[in-house]
């Protein structure tokens, strides 16, 4: 079993950018596929982005090119670099793992990110 805590929420302005952290404990990421999911208030869970155990990678085509997952086997971590965010962006981000596809065998409570316009 993993244990995943994400990190690097926070209130910024319409323009900005994040990263987004997810370490894990328990298990080594490189066992895993990882992904992140957002929901925003009063919407459903929706599936940002997402990396394969050998790497490759896939994104919510409306989020294409802003958004960028990354995975350091060596720290156990996962990041999900937010580039020119905007106030729809605004919802708790989640980071999931899973042998499965798309990961969500096992998830972090979120992180929330705010996004001011």
């Amino acid at each position: 079993q993993v244990q995943l805590v994400e990190s690097g929420g926070g209130l910024v302005q319409a323009g900005d950018s994040l990263r987004l952290s997810c370490t894990a404990s328990g298990r080594t990421v490189r066992d895993y596929h990882m992904g992140w999911f957002r929901q925003a208030p009063g919407k459903q869970r929706e599936l940002v982005a997402a990396i394969t155990t050998g790497g490759g990678t896939n994104y919510a085509e409306s989020l294409k090119g802003r958004f960028t997952i990354s995975r350091d086997n060596a720290k156990n971590t996962v990041y999900l670099q937010v580039n020119s965010l905007k106030p729809e962006d605004t919802a708790v981000y989640y980071c999931a793992a899973g042998a499965g596809w798309p990961p969500g065998s096992y998830w972090g409570r979120g992180t929330q990110v705010t996004v001011s316009s």
